[in-house]
């Protein structure tokens, strides 16, 4: 769809919006978005970080020092991706490439969903392995991650079904 023919189509829907208008409200969105994510996964890094420094840290068995180290990278991960969209900012600022930078910031937020949805259900597995033991930890991981992935794909799709253009 060109920028045109988005511009008509917002405008019959009661906004009334030049196509850089909306891509620049696009981009905040997209910023605001990567805030939450990015708020979220320091809280969680750092209780990651911190779990090295407990005394029963040593006792875990070589596949939960694994998982706690996917984890931090995870964790890190997502902090990168939603930075680079700012890196992406930085770079391109005044050229005019707003459409780009939105177009590649949507990908980047994908992504640090996708990861998030990853990081939380792996912590969830890491602690409920730690506490309860390997079934418990499997089971809490693929519960929140189905939950996760049931809320963050049906809401929207319910939401597209119940559309209004008006």
């Amino acid at each position: 769809m060109s920028d045109v023919s988005g511009a008509a189509q917002d405008t019959e829907r009661g906004r009334h919006e030049t196509p850089t208008e909306r891509w620049d409200r696009n981009w905040s969105d997209i910023q605001q978005e990567l805030r939450i994510v990015q708020t979220g996964t320091q809280i969680l890094a750092g209780f990651l970080l911190t779990l090295p420094f407990q005394q029963r840290f040593t006792m875990l068995s070589p596949s939960e020092e694994v998982i706690y180290l996917v984890l931090v990278v995870l964790a890190v991960v997502i902090t990168v991706v939603a930075l680079s969209a700012v890196s992406a900012h930085r770079l391109v600022f005044r050229q005019r490439q707003k459409h780009d930078l939105v177009r590649a910031g949507n990908a980047l937020l994908i992504a640090a969903l996708v990861a998030s949805a990853l990081l939380f259900s792996g912590t969830v597995l890491f602690v409920f392995d730690v506490v309860i033991g390997d079934l418990g930890g499997v089971v809490g991981g693929v519960v929140v991650f189905v939950g996760t992935a049931a809320l963050w794909v049906s809401v929207p799709l319910a939401l597209r079904r119940t559309r209004r253009d008006g």
